[in-house]
Order: structure tokens, then sequence, then C-alpha cells
């Protein structure tokens, strides 16, 4: 859960160490930030079991939850993280869905999710005995409500040249093309600013040398 008074979403840190506030608009898609297929396996970040424990602490999901997490689990978690990134780059891309991915995404949503509990003080809480299953579960579920929900048509990958961030875009305008205004938003328009400036620079001779 989100501290008081920050936005939406999660943390992330740019090529040069700044950080920048993310918020891909969905807990599903926020998993996609630890890593992904292919050549974005360099950005892995879920080495052990204690480093999904840490992602959990970090998502959106309302804090407290112990989660017990095997090898064995975190691979599973892995291999669907691997398999919801390319399923929501060619939804973002009007591209038709893969048969393996859907049905990746399926089969994780078939076993038992997350449960809360109600406490005597009217709280909420986490069900024991929570395991990296059960949030797999949660995960998926997410996924197919994502996909088959009111937003699935503004699933969208981010507009700058070199970010490739999913996000799904829950504004009334609709309208959002950057991972976050402040990281890619203000890095493409700085840039597009760039191009302007040599597009009117007058041409002298020897420029073309």
């Amino acid at each position: 859960m989100d501290p008081p008074g920050e936005s939406p979403g999660m943390t992330l840190v740019s090529y040069e160490g700044k950080p920048y506030r993310f918020d891909p608009g969905a807990l599903c898609l926020e998993l996609l930030t630890t890593g992904g297929p292919g050549a974005f396996a360099r950005h892995e970040v879920l080495h052990e079991p204690a480093d999904l424990a840490a992602w959990v602490g970090r998502s959106r999901l309302p804090d407290g939850l112990e989660l017990a997490v095997s090898e064995g689990e975190l691979g599973r978690v892995r291999a669907f993280r691997d398999a919801l990134f390319l399923l929501t780059a060619d939804r973002a891309h009007g591209r038709p869905l893969r048969p393996d991915h859907v049905e990746t995404v399926n089969a994780a949503a078939a076993g038992p999710p997350l449960g809360a509990r109600l406490n005597p003080d009217d709280t909420r809480a986490w069900a024991p005995g929570a395991t990296a299953t059960h949030l797999l579960s949660t995960l998926a579920r997410d996924a197919i409500d994502l996909f088959t929900g009111p937003y699935a048509h503004r699933i969208r990958e981010c507009g700058a040249h070199d970010c490739y961030l999913l996000f799904v875009d829950t504004s009334r305008p609709g309208r959002r093309r950057w991972c976050a205004m402040e990281h890619c938003g203000n890095r493409e328009k700085a840039r597009a600013h760039r191009d302007r400036a040599r597009a009117s620079r007058p041409v002298r001779p020897g420029d073309a040398e």
C-alpha cells in the first residue's frame, strides 16, 4: 500500500540514478517491473524467495502480508511474469494474444488466491498461511479482470522511444502516453525540443561535410 501523501504506484530508479514514481494502474502490471523475458532478463530482481516478499511490500497490496515462498514457487512466478509481459505487450500493440500465454494466466488463476479476514476490531487482515502460490493466483485473477474489464483497450506501452514499461491508463481523459511525466515525459519533450531546434537552424556552408 502506498504511504499517505504519495501518488499511487511504485518508486523506480532511472539509468541516471534518479528515483521516479511509476503507476502501472494494476497489481499484475506492477509485477512486470521485476524483470522479463529475453533482453529484459537483465533487469531481473527476483533472484531468491526473499526478493518476492520484498516486492510484495512495495506493491499496492495492503500491508501486513506474511508470505512463504519456495524456490519452486519463485520460478513459477517468474515464468508467469514473463508470459504476462508478452501478453500485455501484445495487447498494447493490438496483436493477437498467444494461446500459450493465455493458458499460463488461466492455469495460475485456477488455484486458491490470497485470503483476507475480519478482525474483532473491524480491521482487515490477511489470512494466515499465505504462500507464493496464493499470490500467483491473485495476480492472475487481477490480470483476467484487467484484460476483460472496461480499461482493457487502454493497456499501453510508454511512448518514449527507449522505454518499454507497460501500464493501463485509468485516468478520466484517457490520454496518458508516458510511464511517468517526470521521467519519460520530460525526456521526450526535451528530445523533441532539440529536434525542432536542429530542424530550424539555418544551414551554413560546410554543415553537410
